[in-house]
């Protein structure tokens, strides 16, 4: 081991002991950066200064990052349009039949929401204003109803389009478009199971979903006849307007007709003409601009901070380091696979999922690259693995993203909502066995592009 790869190790370790020391991870990544580029170059502050402004001037100058806040932009703007509303009203009439029909409607509404926000914390936030009232409504066990909140929300970042997809697709070097077309059967596979379970719930036991039981213990079934008819117009009409944005940027895309920077334009022009047209006046727009200005901010300042990261790793030696060391071991590709996931579950307690992409990446995709895996299949795997982490204590920001959303008189606290979100973690490391077993299942659609 020489002395620089020494002082790499050392800089992680100091930059995990600021991370738990409270400092915010750009701040963490760039002041950690800097002092061991420092130290790397004998301490020509020369030197270090410009791997600083190179760094913010090559990690966000790329085309490509246009596609960030455009599709940041987009999500905010459906967000705040109503859209959500209408598609949960609309999928709970057509699924009220089943058993927890309200609970699937969550599910497919979150899935269906995905394809305009890319971001779960939003989606979090926004159905446990528009679902939770509803599942109580209707006495729905507490932590089953939530639950189904903060579960299906992760569908935010694996259905494109998917800020994580765009942030890893720029750290691996890989093709977006072909990111965006991994995730969706996946996504569809991971909601399918959602739904499943759900419905296998509630008919294990019918006082989850507010159902009374009969002496055999089964439940009282509602008589439906007896039942307002619901309004079929607008249950196909109000949700029409999201379906044909997401098949105008989506199919774009997939077509090859549409660039992903140009699907990403066309969709925040498209949510803004629906949040115009849904009764968006200028305090809204304001918000919406204040939002997408704050988050893309805060996520470009991370890249340029990681970019800083990752060149002062390559400086110290300690990728190639890493990547030799492991190559050496003769690990099959799939144990390594397996072995990197527990890693990212245990970074995703304390990190959120943005940091992890831009701590590891630069570290395990050059050893995959070697070993010949293919890194869109592997993305789709790592968003997923990150994404648990969005439901797992102590971090888990989709969890915290209910707890402040959802009305406080309701009566749930934070340990109810992550032991309502526990099975959908479950659910979700058997997607991801899935994806490994059958590759196809994330391979097809890129391939056919």
């Amino acid at each position: 081991m020489t002395e620089s790869v020494l002082i790499g190790i050392i800089s992680i370790v100091m930059l995990f002991a600021l991370i738990l020391a409270g400092i915010h991870i750009a701040i963490a990544l760039g002041v950690t950066s800097f002092f061991s580029v420092l130290i790397l170059s004998n301490f020509k502050l020369k030197v270090a200064l410009s791997v600083v402004s190179s760094a913010a001037y090559s990690a966000i100058r790329e085309y490509s990052f246009v596609v960030l806040p455009l599709f940041l932009a987009m999500g905010v703007f459906m967000s705040h349009s109503g859209a959500a509303q209408k598609l949960f009203g609309s999928a709970n009439i057509l699924l009220r039949r089943i058993p927890g029909g309200l609970g699937i409607a969550t599910v497919v509404s979150n899935a269906i929401f995905a394809a305009v926000t890319g971001v779960s914390v939003a989606s979090a936030a926004v159905f446990s204003k528009v679902a939770m009232p509803e599942m109580v409504r209707h006495k729905y066990e507490k932590n089953f109803a939530v639950g189904s909140v903060a579960g299906s929300s992760v569908l935010g970042m694996l259905i494109p389009p998917s800020a994580l997809m765009i942030i890893y697709g720029m750290q691996a070097e890989e093709s977006i478009g072909k990111l965006f077309m991994a995730g969706i059967l996946p996504g569809i596979v991971l909601a399918c199971i959602m739904a499943v379970y759900i419905v296998f719930r509630a008919l294990r036991n019918p006082t989850l979903i507010g159902h009374n039981v009969d002496a055999n213990g089964k439940g009282v079934r509602i008589d439906w006849s007896k039942q307002e008819k619901p309004d079929m117009k607008k249950v196909i009409l109000g949700p029409l307007p999201t379906i044909i944005l997401i098949i105008v940027v989506m199919g774009g895309i997939w077509g090859g007709m549409l660039t992903p920077y140009e699907a990403a334009a066309i969709g925040c022009l498209g949510a803004l003409i629906i949040s115009l047209v849904n009764g968006m006046r200028w305090a809204g727009l304001k918000q919406v601009i204040k939002e997408t200005s704050s988050s893309g901010a805060s996520i470009l300042l991370l890249l340029i901070c990681a970019t800083m990261y990752s060149r002062m790793l390559s400086m110290s030696g300690l990728v190639n380091f890493v990547s030799n060391g492991i190559l050496s071991l003769n690990l099959p590709p799939i144990p390594l696979i397996l072995l990197f996931c527990v890693v990212l579950l245990f970074l995703g307690c304390i990190l959120d999922s943005t940091s992890i992409l831009l701590l590891t990446c630069p570290l395990i995709i050059p050893v995959l690259r070697d070993m010949g895996v293919d890194l869109i299949w592997f993305g789709i795997i790592m968003i997923v693995v990150v994404e648990m982490g969005l439901l797992t204590p102590p971090f888990g920001m989709c969890v915290f993203a209910v707890d402040a959303a959802v009305d406080k008189s309701i009566g749930l606290n934070v340990g109810g909502i992550f032991t309502g979100s526990t099975p959908y973690l479950l659910l979700m490391a058997l997607l991801v066995i899935i994806m490994i077993a059958c590759p196809s299942l994330v391979t097809w659609l890129p391939g056919i592009m």
